[in-house]
């Protein structure tokens, strides 16, 4: 089953990325998705060329965000493509069986649609309000966590949900509790000066009633 815990790169130069990303693999963070908005395509390739070399190096997944062609060129371990972005049938036919395929989910409606069409994982959100996306989805909270969750569960859709969006330490045991996978965050790893103890503190919440 895939890591609980997905780290989203930040930094506006390939250098601020690079330096987040090393730094979150350093701590221990091992699934990373590479996040590089409105930039060229020479510079998303070469950051993702030394991304893919630093999450070899760490035996960490490297998923990339939105881009499936380079994905698909750099060989990368997977694609997350957000609502606008290809269709995940689509993505699953150039891609073939063996990648990863996430997608981003505000409703129930979008999680049916991408189970139904093969995603692996979906990036549920937001579950608060967060400056990392430019146009937000309407807010879930705890309570549409666990009502999407229930729906989920009624329909028997089993496809692992991570929550996504301002999430901070304190949240994840209650997140946990309405029947998520995971959690994807950004800015927390990015910003703290503790990284280590940080994603110590976030694995061992995340992984606190699995049984080995």
């Amino acid at each position: 089953m895939y890591n609980k815990l997905q780290y989203i790169s930040q930094g506006n130069t390939i250098e601020d990325q690079l330096r987040n990303i090393h730094h979150a693999l350093d701590a221990g963070c091992d699934w990373i998705q590479m996040r590089f908005k409105n930039q060229t395509e020479k510079n998303c390739f070469l950051l993702a060329e030394e991304v893919k070399l630093l999450c070899e190096e760490y035996l960490a997944n490297f998923i990339v965000n939105d881009n499936l062609y380079l994905a698909q060129q750099i060989a990368a371990d997977g694609v997350h493509l957000g609502l606008s972005d290809m269709k995940i049938d689509e993505a699953r036919a150039i891609l073939g069986s063996e990648k990863i395929i996430g997608g981003t989910a505000n409703t129930f409606e979008d999680i049916e649609n991408h189970a139904k069409n093969g995603c692996n994982y979906i990036g549920l959100g937001p579950f608060r309000f967060t400056n990392t996306k430019e146009k937000l989805s309407p807010i879930l909270g705890l309570s549409g966590y666990f009502e999407i969750l229930q729906k989920m569960k009624k329909n028997k859709i089993e496809v692992p949900i991570y929550a996504i969006g301002g999430i901070t330490l304190k949240d994840v045991n209650p997140l946990m509790e309405t029947g998520i996978h995971g959690i994807a965050v950004s800015g927390i790893i990015t910003e703290s000066d503790e990284k280590k103890i940080l994603i110590q503190q976030l694995n061992e919440k995340l992984y606190a009633n699995v049984i080995v």
